[in-house]
């Protein structure tokens, strides 16, 4: 009952934001949508906009980042993060784990998949490792010129629901790297990428079986689930969508919220993603 009221509440705004809007508006909406997006997945390296977040570093662990797409990947890092793919992820899909493995292999080799790679830094310097990867950039993208691979991210710009989001498709770390801060290092990376690129919401699916990532996102990241999540349309599932928001009208589309939500749609709030201190000890677990 609560998820029909709830799906009664999203086409109520649905329905009045429509009615708001003649149709040359909505086409001219849609219109700049698309353009957001094309300019987004037309941008060459979306990492070079964040030069602070090139490296990570702990008391424990050292790192640096690496932009790539999914048609220009080598060899040995396609193997890499299929087989860090499999091993975080089987346990959480179980029997659905080999068709879902074909259809994620796919995926992860389009020209459309975005990613951020993170290499550790063994007696080098972070800099100097840096410069170096992307002087192999040409080259490939494999892990003998740049280091050792120990994380990834796969990241889409996409379009749901009519609003533009960067959608998460994976967020896979080594069981070691674990536990240090590097999730929600990423995610905030993640989440500048998103504003900065104009994009309304970053968006990711997870696995109701992986509650370690569960609570990650939703108590640590403050994440909330969508209103496309199957559970909030009384569909039965074995994940949730969830999503964060950066404008009102993201909110009252993405969101489960009530209709007075967007009674005044012309007063949206500016969010700002605030840089949070990152405890040792706090785990990131993978995304689906």
């Amino acid at each position: 009952m609560e998820a029909e009221k709830r799906v009664a509440s999203s086409k109520k705004a649905e329905n009045y934001r429509d009615k708001k809007m003649t149709r040359k508006e909505i086409l001219e909406k849609k219109r700049k949508v698309q353009e957001i997006t094309k300019a987004a997945v037309s941008k060459k390296d979306p990492l070079s906009s964040f030069p602070s977040f090139h490296h990570y570093n702990t008391k424990d662990l050292s790192v640096y980042l690496d932009s790539g797409r999914g048609d220009n990947l080598s060899s040995s890092v396609k193997q890499y993060i299929q087989n860090l793919l499999k091993v975080n992820m089987e346990p959480a899909y179980g029997t659905e784990w080999p068709e879902e493995e074909k259809v994620k292999r796919r995926q992860m080799v389009s020209s459309e998949a975005r990613y951020i790679f993170v290499y550790e830094t063994v007696n080098a310097d972070a800099n100097i490792m840096f410069k170096l990867s992307k002087k192999g950039r040409s080259n490939a993208d494999g892990t003998d010129d740049k280091g050792h691979l120990v994380a990834f991210v796969h990241y889409r710009f996409t379009i749901e629901e009519e609003i533009p989001v960067l959608y998460v498709y994976e967020l896979q770390l080594e069981h070691r790297v674990q536990g240090k801060g590097l999730g929600k290092f990423l995610m905030l990376l993640i989440e500048l990428i998103a504003q900065k690129s104009k994009m309304s919401a970053v968006v990711l699916t997870v696995q109701k079986a992986n509650m370690t990532a569960m609570n990650f996102y939703r108590n640590k990241l403050r994440y909330l689930i969508s209103i496309m999540s199957p559970s909030q349309m009384g569909l039965q599932s074995n994940y949730e969508i969830l999503c964060k928001s950066f404008n009102y009208e993201a909110k009252a589309v993405l969101e489960i919220t009530e209709y007075k939500v967007i009674q005044n749609p012309s007063c949206e709030a500016s969010y700002k993603v605030l840089a949070c201190q990152l405890d040792d000890n706090e785990t990131c677990e993978e995304v689906a």
